[in-house]
C-alpha cells in the first residue's frame, strides 16, 4: 500500500464540498480568509481533508457562500462526526452532483484506481450517450444533460498530468448488454478500445461462464490510493455508498483484486473481445 496515515473519509468528503461551494460561489480562499480572517492555508487545508473542520467552521464558510440554511445544517453535522476513522455508509441524496462530489475528490487525488465492474460499463469510461441511458430511467429530464456532462467529466482525470493508474476489470455481461441501443454499445466499446491504449490504464475483461465464482460475482467496487493517505474503498448500493477505510476491510479488497488479476483475460485479449463484439453489434445494424 502506497501510504498507511489514517484520514477519515468523511473530512475529505466534506473538504471537497467546501471547496465546491466556494468555487460556485466564485471566490478564491485568499478572498475567504480576507472575509473571516486567518491565513489562506487554513482554508486550504480544510478543503484537502489534512484538518477537520469545526461545525461552526463549516457554518461560516457556508454563510460567506450564500449557502442554503439546510445545507448548512446538513454539512455542520457531518462535520461533528467527520473525524470518525469508522467505516462510513453514506445515504445517498436527491442530487446527483453531491452523491459524486466525494467520489470525484477520490479520482482527483487518488495515484491508484482499482475499479471492478461486473454488470456496467465504468463511470470514467463511459460515453456521453451511454452515460444518458443508463440515468435516464432516475434522473429529471430537466437535470439529465447536467447530470450525464458531470459523469463524462470523470474521464479526464485520466489524461491529466499525473493521472492516476486505473486497473479496470470490466465483466463480459457489461460488454454484452447493449445498455440505450446497439449502436450505442458498439460506440462504447470502441470507446473503451480508445481508452486502454492510454499508458496508465490496463483493461482487463471478466470472462463470463467460467464455472466457478470469482470476487465480481459480488458486485461493483472502487479501490483507491493515495500518496498521502490511507487506502479508501467505494461499494455503491440502491440507497447509499460505502466508503470503507478500515484496514481490514482494505486489505480484504486488495485480496479480491489479486483473486481478479488471476482468472481475468489478459490486456491484448480483452482488447480483442472488445472489439469482436463491438463488431458483432455493427454487422447486426447493416
Amino acid at each position: 500500500m502506497a501510504n498507511t496515515k489514517r484520514t477519515s473519509p468523511r473530512v475529505r468528503a466534506l473538504g471537497a464540498e467546501l471547496r465546491e461551494y466556494r468555487e460556485s460561489a466564485g471566490m478564491t480562499v485568499r478572498d475567504v480568509s480576507m472575509r473571516l480572517g486567518g491565513h489562506h492555508s487554513k482554508i486550504a487545508r480544510l478543503e484537502t481533508g489534512h484538518t477537520p473542520p469545526t461545525p461552526e467552521m463549516v457554518v461560516a464558510l457556508l454563510t460567506t457562500y450564500g449557502a442554503s440554511e439546510s445545507e448548512r445544517d446538513r454539512l455542520a453535522t457531518m462535520a461533528r462526526d467527520a473525524t470518525d476513522e469508522s467505516n462510513w455508509i453514506k445515504p445517498k441524496t436527491r442530487s446527483v452532483n453531491q452523491d459524486l462530489t466525494t467520489l470525484i475528490e477520490f479520482e482527483r487525488t487518488a495515484t491508484s484506481i482499482i475499479d471492478v465492474s461486473p454488470i456496467m460499463i465504468p463511470g470514467p469510461l463511459q460515453t456521453a450517450d451511454y452515460a444518458r441511458a443508463v440515468m435516464a430511467g432516475g434522473t429529471p429530464p430537466e437535470e439529465l444533460e447536467a447530470q450525464v456532462t458531470m459523469r463524462v467529466g470523470r474521464r479526464d482525470v485520466l489524461t491529466r498530468r499525473n493521472a492516476p493508474q486505473l486497473y479496470s476489470y470490466i465483466g463480459e455481461w457489461a460488454l454484452r448488454e447493449p445498455i440505450g441501443s446497439a449502436e450505442i454499445m458498439a460506440d462504447q466499446l470502441r470507446h473503451l478500445i480508445k481508452m486502454a491504449e492510454l499508458d496508465n490504464v490496463t483493461m482487463r475483461v471478466v470472462p463470463s461462464r467460467t464455472g466457478y465464482w470469482t470476487p465480481a460475482h459480488a458486485g461493483h467496487f472502487l479501490l483507491f490510493e493515495f500518496a498521502k493517505a490511507a487506502p479508501v474503498v467505494h461499494v455503491e448500493h440502491l440507497r447509499s455508498d460505502a466508503f470503507l477505510s478500515s484496514p481490514g476491510e482494505i486489505e480484504a479488497y486488495h485480496d479480491a483484486a489479486t483473486n481478479l488479476r488471476d482468472v481475468a483475460m489478459s490486456p491484448e485479449d480483452s482488447a480483442e473481445l472488445i472489439a469482436s463484439i463491438a463488431t458483432e453489434l455493427e454487422d447486426n445494424q447493416k
